[in-house]
């Protein structure tokens, strides 16, 4: 069983300050775990985590994460936006996105960020808007399935993402001629995989490529990006990657065809948003309805406006009923909220104890991905984000919207 980072003692006298439904997040775990990731790649000097804020764009936690020697990954003009006013300069940031608006590259380049190219017309495109820097990231996208053992992980060639194999090489070649003079790689080819023979598949495709791309343009490459893909165990039967395990994999394979290579210089960068942050933060709401017709139903003060996973992708998210962790489960419900939807539901015929309204119920592993997936379908407002912080105190880190704010952008 999945055992909550908070007590029921703890959770009592937090409902007294914040109202539910809000999300909760434990600093003690997310410092902890940022640290285990820094050692397992300690064997590489240039080695940096660049946590994907689209995760959890929450400026407390990029603090919390930049304390920890991370830099972020931003996608869009308010992520640069954000993460320039949590003090994230230059080489820090890294911009991935696509589909990119002129005004997004101009402020990625005002910040003099790690700008990581999705597409060959990008470079006229950025040349014309904003100028090219001196270094520059593209990213690849090899096509097909990509697999691991005749097992298929995912498929990179339905994705919209990157440059073709051809499309490097030509890319490479154009960037030089235009002054640029060093260069990263980046792909990003499964999600949420907790095999630990991800990321060191994924770093012998993109250190080969990188010889091949050295030995065909002549380019100097001071980076290789593994972006995010090693997931978390959602289900309590799961067992989570082992991060020292894949920072060992990937070091054989950086030894292995890196060095050989003469590019025994090359820095390896993550940009990991669910690893660091899934476990460490939950949806904490209140059973205040009971329904029973077909089915049973517990109907919560949350709903899929506070995390639409479950909604949107059929994902589980395991739950505890604070105070009967050790009561036998042995009532089957639907777990659900109040849109209008009859997809929003947290759990279908999920085995649970009794629950009664006014129960505390905490629905785990909501730290990335979670909030910032909110909307508001049916006037839904978005929760507060609270954080439990090492001495055991807790802080208001985003105060739950208000009618005003939901009416403030409306021209009435």
């Amino acid at each position: 069983m999945k055992k909550p980072f908070v007590t029921l003692e703890q959770l009592g006298e937090i409902v007294k300050k914040y109202p539910t439904p809000f999300h909760l997040y434990d600093e003690k775990g997310i410092r902890e775990n940022a640290r285990r990731l820094k050692e397992a790649f300690s064997w590489n000097k240039g080695f940096k985590e660049y946590f994907a804020v689209k995760a959890t764009p929450n400026p407390t936690i990029l603090q919390i994460l930049k304390e920890e020697g991370c830099g972020v990954d931003c996608s869009s003009y308010t992520e640069l936006l954000m993460a320039e006013k949590v003090g994230f300069h230059g080489d820090e940031i890294m911009f991935s996105s696509n589909v990119t608006p002129k005004e997004d590259f101009e402020l990625a380049r005002k910040v003099n960020s790690l700008i990581n190219l999705d597409d060959i017309s990008h470079i006229d495109f950025l040349e014309k808007v904003a100028g090219l820097p001196e270094t520059i990231c593209c990213r690849y996208n090899p096509g097909g399935a990509f697999t691991i053992d005749n097992a298929i992980m995912d498929t990179p060639g339905e994705a919209k993402y990157g440059f073709t194999r051809e499309q490097l090489t030509e890319g490479f070649k154009k960037l030089m001629d235009k002054g640029v003079k060093h260069f990263g790689l980046h792909a990003f080819l499964a999600s949420n995989t907790i095999a630990n023979e991800y990321y060191p598949a994924l770093a012998k495709l993109l250190f080969k490529t990188a010889v091949e791309l050295k030995n065909e343009t002549g380019a100097h490459i001071t980076f290789i990006n593994l972006s995010g893909g090693i997931g978390i165990p959602y289900r309590p039967e799961e067992k989570p990657a082992d991060i020292y395990a894949v920072g060992e994999g990937v070091r054989k394979a950086y030894e292995e065809i890196l060095v050989p290579a003469g590019m025994d210089d090359v820095s390896i960068y993550t940009e990991l948003g669910r690893f660091m942050l899934g476990p460490y933060g939950c949806l904490v709401a209140t059973a205040i309805h009971e329904k029973k017709i077909h089915k049973n139903y517990i109907g919560l003060d949350a709903c899929a406006a506070n995390l639409m996973r479950p909604a949107m992708y059929g994902a589980y998210h395991h739950i505890t009923v604070m105070g009967k962790e050790n009561a036998p489960h042995d009532h089957m419900y639907d777990v659900t909220g109040g849109l209008c939807e009859n997809n929003d539901k947290f759990a279908i015929d999920r085995m649970l104890p009794k629950i009664d309204i006014g129960d505390l119920i905490v629905i785990h592993d909501t730290g990335a991905h979670g909030f910032a997936m909110g909307y508001n379908y049916n006037g839904k407002l978005r929760s507060a984000e609270v954080l439990l912080k090492t001495d055991g105190t807790t802080q208001l880190i985003r105060r739950a919207e208000t009618p005003e704010d939901y009416f403030a952008t409306l021209n009435f």
